[in-house]
């Protein structure tokens, strides 16, 4: 299986729904909150090529996006594919 990480901020309600699509799915995850530490959010969004929002998701090193790109890969049954 796939290493699942996701770096979140404070407040963020795209990011409660991404973890809770997550637990619902029985899917482990790393959590890195970028308002912890400088240079998080730089690191985030080199790694996301420049996407500024949260959540960015990773499976692995591949950018999976954020929640809403992990919802529909939900509904469409891929997301299951993708973690393997």
């Amino acid at each position: 299986m796939k290493n699942i990480t996701m770096y979140t901020g404070p407040l963020c309600n795209f990011c409660e729904a991404a973890k809770r699509l997550f637990l619902r799915n029985n899917l482990k995850f790393e959590e890195i909150d970028i308002s912890i530490k400088d240079g998080l959010r730089d690191e985030m969004i080199k790694k996301a090529n420049g996407k500024r929002t949260i959540p960015q998701i990773f499976f692995d090193k591949d950018h999976i996006g954020g929640y809403q790109e992990l919802r529909a890969l939900e509904k469409s049954g891929e997301l299951k594919n993708l973690i393997k």
